[in-house]
């Protein structure tokens, strides 16, 4: 049971770090999460932190719905454009309206990113898993298909769970062991080490590691 916080992909840059290696980092905007509830487990059955992340600052009508406005209300908190819950051995000392920042992982060395992958599409198996397909030649009549998946046999089946072509993408990923390489509190911006899932401005959740945090 780890807290996360959201923030935003904001892109990939290049760096040097402290030994003079190259790296190539993954730059993640976080502004300070707020507690818009804490779950007890006497009360709740269990025990957990709702955070909402990024005021909506052109607030008009309608765009909050009415069961989430009086959600805010009853925390005194300005409405959040997203809402998440992580489970916690106990949130004795949160309360509501606390602020979370980035300054929650100083110290951390790795962290674990998720987020929502980039939607690709219907694709083949080629490039869906990356079978090799046939021959190039006009006359061999298989370039990118998958082969076959069935039996030879009469009657036969396809096998469940077999790679075929499909959707690609827009699946929850998560990317662990990623190494801080730097928390900039006053800009609200964390470097980690690699790639992380989802497009530029897309909403990932950051947690520590329970390896190698």
């Amino acid at each position: 049971m780890s807290l996360q916080l959201m923030g935003k992909k904001r892109g990939m840059i290049s760096i040097f770090d402290e030994s003079d290696s190259f790296v190539v980092c993954t730059v993640i905007f976080a502004e300070p999460n707020v507690v818009v509830q804490v779950k007890a487990a006497g009360k709740d059955g269990y025990a957990a932190l709702q955070l909402g992340a990024f005021k909506i600052l052109k607030l008009k009508k309608g765009s909050v719905k009415k069961p989430l406005v009086g959600h805010f209300a009853r925390a005194k908190v300005e409405p959040r454009r997203y809402l998440a819950e992580s489970r916690i051995e106990s949130g004795e000392e949160y309360q509501t309206g606390q602020e979370i920042a980035l300054d929650y992982f100083l110290g951390c060395r790795y962290v674990d990113v998720s987020g929502v992958s980039k939607g690709k599409g219907f694709q083949g198996v080629m490039k869906r898993h990356g079978f090799s397909g046939g021959p190039g030649a006009h006359g061999s009549k298989f370039h990118r298909s998958a082969g076959s998946t069935g039996m030879c046999s009469s009657p036969g089946r396809n096998l469940p769970g077999g790679k075929k072509a499909g959707q690609m993408g827009a699946k929850r990923v998560k990317v662990k062991n990623l190494r801080v390489i730097q928390i900039d509190a006053e800009r609200q911006m964390m470097l980690v080490r690699g790639a992380i899932p989802g497009p530029t401005n897309g909403l990932v959740y950051i947690e520590k590691s329970r390896k190698r945090g």
